[in-house]
């Protein structure tokens, strides 16, 4: 790994160094108590930053699975949902029509349930409807069988550790003194609060007001004036995308729906009332965090002066 950035005392100290920082990291994946000292919005940073990664090459692998199996078994890449556990156990042990139909429906629904898998009937049913409406062998069906296998088994590992990190993720953010208040709003959870206090650093005064906020998040237009010229507003070109992601996956719950709904009926394009709404969002998780108070259907009573 470091053979070609340097040679003779230098690559022996910086194998030192190197060796000493494996040291430090655990035997086992995902051990993350090495994070210990750290506080909790760099611990919750770098295991969403890991997430994020996992997450990016399932779907990397998926699509390639997809391609794969389109290429030789058609009907089934159709008829299967690949992001569930489900069909990726069944490509493990049958990628083509042949397999398939020697096997039965009985004896595949026996090794669907041995392995745990739910809804081993239904499953077992699909994949048997598939095999019967194919009955020629395409080039390559072999070699590609095997692609087949090794990608579905590679898409259930990335599973495994994303539901790994997941946990260790929501650990630390309990750790948190705002956890209550930003999972407790409506469309966040765990997950996309653990990236909200990753991408903001869990501190609200470093942005001063809401509108800065919504600014670094990409979601509030910026002025491009010039001159004379004044009140001209334009989409941001520099923002945090990851803090946009959260903000816009926010959306999606029932009081954002009715929103949403809202101001489609006032005339508003979808990206407008998208927009709007992750705006306004900003602003109610803006006080929440500033009272330091978890969320409510009804807005509190303004204390008599």
């Amino acid at each position: 790994m470091i053979d070609y950035l340097a040679s003779g005392e230098e690559s022996e100290t910086m194998a030192a160094l190197y060796s000493k920082q494996r040291e430090l990291l655990p035997s086992g994946f995902p051990d993350h108590e090495f994070l210990v000292g750290v506080n909790e919005e760099r611990q919750v940073g770098i295991l969403t930053g890991r997430r994020m990664d996992l997450v990016a090459d399932r779907t990397r692998t998926v699509n390639r699975l997809r391609a794969q199996l389109t290429g030789t078994f058609p009907g089934l890449e159709r008829a299967l949902d690949l992001t569930n556990t489900g069909p990726l156990m069944l490509l493990t042990g049958y990628q083509t029509p042949a397999a398939l139909r020697r096997t039965g429906k009985k004896r595949l629904e026996t090794w669907l349930r041995n392995r745990s898998v739910l809804r081993a009937d239904r499953l077992a049913e699909t994949a048997l409807e598939a095999a019967g409406r194919q009955h020629t062998s395409l080039p390559g069906e072999k070699l590609t069988a095997q692609m087949v296998y090794t990608l579905a088994a590679e898409v259930m590992a990335l599973n495994q550790q994303v539901a790994e990190i997941d946990k260790a993720t929501e650990a630390r953010f309990r750790e948190h003194h705002d956890f209550e208040v930003i999972a407790g709003m409506p469309g966040l959870g765990v997950i996309l609060g653990a990236e909200f206090l990753a991408a903001t650093g869990g501190d609200m005064t470093a942005f001063g007001t809401a509108d800065r906020l919504a600014g670094f998040g990409g979601v509030a237009p910026v002025p491009r004036d010039s001159g004379k010229i004044s009140g001209n507003l334009r989409r941001p070109r520099r923002y945090n995308r990851r803090l946009q992601r959260v903000l816009f996956s926010i959306c999606h719950c029932e009081d954002s729906r009715r929103f949403y709904e809202r101001k489609r009926a006032e005339g508003k394009r979808r990206i407008q009332a998208v927009l709007a709404l992750a705006r306004r969002r900003v602003n109610v998780l803006w006080a929440l965090l500033r009272d330091r108070r978890p969320y409510e259907l009804a807005p509190p009573k303004a204390l008599a002066a």
